[in-house]
């Protein structure tokens, strides 16, 4: 199975979360890992980009039902017609969660991605330091290479179950 990394962020981002985002995209297709997003434009485009030009997988979760809506570098378009709702899917298809920049509708895939038992390696992202969230599940990182590192470390060693409805594997029915 192809390690998927859930990259989240916003769709109109400072220049330098722009950088950021295609150098991230960059660095998780050289590590043979594909990119999961939202697939529109902003830190979503940026990450794809970075992807496509390293010869990595593309996948784009929109919003919307039209496949034409996914930006130029999404290779794989899945139209949900869910609005923001899809958001979710977003967070659960990704092994580990990159959260670059963002707005309000990075911190709901935030917040999902926690409660999915999903590790979140934010970039620029939300100061949640006053939120006594675990450090070990929602991690401040510094640099493009930090996350995707970080990130595929997480995924190769998921939590036993990343469904809050079923336990986890030996636990309590």
């Amino acid at each position: 199975m192809k390690t998927l990394i859930a990259v989240i962020g916003g769709g109109d981002p400072p220049p330098h979360a722009l950088e950021q985002a295609e150098e991230v995209g960059r660095r998780i297709a050289e590590a043979g890992a594909a990119v999961v997003c939202g697939g529109l434009t902003g830190v979503m485009e940026a990450v794809c980009r970075g992807a496509h030009r390293a010869n990595g997988l593309t996948i784009g979760i929109l919003p919307t039902t039209n496949w034409a809506d996914g930006n130029p570098a999404v290779d794989i378009v899945i139209p949900t017609g869910l609005g923001v709702a899809r958001n979710v899917l977003v967070v659960m298809a990704g092994h580990a969660v990159i959260a670059i920049d963002g707005s309000f509708g990075t911190l709901t895939e935030v917040a999902h991605a926690l409660e999915l038992s999903k590790p979140v390696f934010a970039l620029g992202s939300w100061n949640l330091d006053s939120a006594a969230i675990d450090p070990k599940r929602y991690v401040s990182v510094r640099s493009p290479e930090e996350a995707v590192r970080r990130a595929l470390e997480a995924a190769r060693s998921p939590p036993a179950s990343q469904d809050p409805f079923r336990p986890a594997p030996g636990g309590d029915p």
